[in-house]
């Protein structure tokens, strides 16, 4: 009688299956049991692939000699624990049960996502190009304001700007700081802005702890601006100028 003997990706593979044919738990192993049956799959492989065969002796080799230290009557000496000869075999097959449930998880994922289709994209070269125009000095609310104006405060604060050190932490060496860009810092000036106003611009900026901070609190108002997030005033023509939150 002829018969196929199902394909295993190696003795692990193949104890992990004799494991869940047997419905045994891979924690209390019965290895007599599972010798044999190993050992009688083994007799029966092909003997083409040397390098194959070879991994799958080893591990009948292993078996075997777990097999006789659970024979052989234990030596109990006192204060010493007793140690499982199939302690090793069994984290070796739970660690090669994970991997092996992670990778079929994985492919059953590709063979889904093989499965979606994406509707190309239809907008026309012309829109996806398109560029709104925008003239900055509509975002400037009272018309004795300009962008000048809030240009040369920010270049007199930055002039005056200097970053500030702390005079302990800069003895350890040099204090690389941390970047921030522009959409962080509109988010904290709009949380900070939110439903206030009279807040005085230039303050806003010497209040940043460097040059490079001045610089992107300046880009995150003029982003607030243009978004309509908030409001330049100037009460008196040439006098300080506010920034109001339009934001409740």
């Amino acid at each position: 009688m002829e018969f196929k003997l199902q394909a295993f990706e190696g003795p692990l593979d193949l104890l992990l299956h004799l494991i869940e044919k047997n419905k045994v738990s891979i924690y209390d192993i019965p290895i007599v049991e599972i010798t044999e049956q190993y050992l009688e799959y083994v007799s029966k492989m092909e003997r083409q692939d040397m390098d194959v065969m070879s991994e799958f002796l080893v591990m009948a080799a292993t078996l075997i000699r777990i097999k006789a230290k659970m024979l052989l009557p234990k030596e109990e000496k006192a204060g010493e624990e007793v140690v499982d000869p199939r302690q090793e075999l069994v984290e070796r097959l739970i660690e090669y049960k994970k991997y092996k449930y992670a990778a079929q998880e994985l492919k059953d994922m590709e063979i889904d996502a093989g499965r979606s289709l994406y509707k190309k994209k239809m907008l026309p070269r012309e829109v996806e190009e398109y560029e709104e125009v925008i003239d900055p000095a509509e975002v400037v609310i009272n018309s004795q304001i300009d962008l000048a104006r809030l240009n040369a405060i920010f270049h007199d604060v930055m002039r005056r700007m200097t970053d500030k050190v702390d005079p302990v932490r800069s003895k350890f060496g040099k204090i690389e700081k941390e970047k921030i860009s522009v959409d962080d810092k509109m988010k904290t000036i709009r949380e900070q802005m939110r439903g206030l106003s009279g807040i005085h611009f230039k303050s806003l900026l010497t209040a940043q702890t460097s040059r490079f901070e001045v610089v992107v609190t300046f880009l995150a108002i003029l982003e607030l601006m243009k978004t309509g997030c908030i409001a330049v005033r100037q009460p008196e023509q040439f006098g300080e100028i506010y920034l109001d939150s339009l934001e409740e």
